[in-house]
């Protein structure tokens, strides 16, 4: 076979050889974006990279109703003077405020009294001692530092159960109030109870060790002053 005239030319000064061998070097450096997919690498998938099982969803983190955000007016909890309860027969107020309290439709988001509190669960420490007392919902969310009863029935309304308050001389208000205060007095505060799991650390939230200096993310080799620098063929405009 003969060579045209510009192909001698350059066969003869050795250049397709050295271009061509430059080429394979090139495309055999580990640096290169032109090489071949270096199955290796691959195969050493990163462990730190995989999924993480501690970024599923945590059913934990679920909006709690009790910690809703923004703040209560303080004067829509607290009984404005000059008010007066209502008046019944305390027997007959505690049969309607049991069934009150597992009343759905005082609520606007299908929450009851029963749903935080089924059989009597729920309740912190400072349930058990006469009111007024401190509640930490009512501190965190109107700023409130005790509360009555009735008041903390009202803060449920608004908190929680995502409602208007009951009205001051309602008999519904007088009816949960005095349930409740049945409900205190057969409360004891477990000292053994368990620690809240959603309240408990997180093991996930502990610091990774796939997030501390990770050894895959040190300074790469290749990213030195890399003979793949000059100019990449491979990067060229086409």
């Amino acid at each position: 076979m003969q060579l045209k005239p510009i192909a001698k030319s350059l066969a003869s000064t050795g250049l397709v050889t050295l271009a061509l061998g430059f080429s394979g070097a090139f495309a055999a450096s580990p640096c290169s974006p032109c090489g071949p997919r270096n199955r290796s690498a691959r195969a050493g998938a990163n462990p730190c990279a995989a999924k993480n099982p501690c970024v599923a969803k945590n059913p934990c983190a679920a909006k709690n109703p009790c910690g809703a955000s923004g703040k209560v007016d303080p004067r829509l909890v607290t009984r404005p003077k000059g008010t007066k309860p209502y008046r019944g027969k305390r027997a007959d107020l505690v049969k309607a405020g049991q069934t009150l309290w597992n009343d759905t439709k005082l609520s606007t988001n299908g929450l009851s009294c029963n749903t935080c509190h089924i059989n009597g669960g729920a309740f912190q420490a400072t349930f058990a001692k006469p009111y007024p007392h401190y509640v930490g919902m009512a501190d965190q969310q109107s700023g409130v530092k005790k509360v009555t009863a009735e008041e903390m029935v009202q803060f449920c309304m608004v908190v929680p159960m995502a409602a208007k308050p009951l009205a001051w001389d309602s008999k519904q208000l007088a009816a949960l109030t005095a349930y409740t205060i049945g409900l205190q007095k057969n409360f004891k505060p477990n000292p053994c109870a368990a620690k809240n799991p959603c309240a408990a650390k997180n093991p996930c939230a502990a610091k990774n060790p796939c997030a501390g200096r990770n050894p895959c993310a040190s300074k790469n080799p290749c990213a030195s002053r890399n003979p793949c620098g000059p100019r990449n063929p491979c990067a060229a405009k086409r």
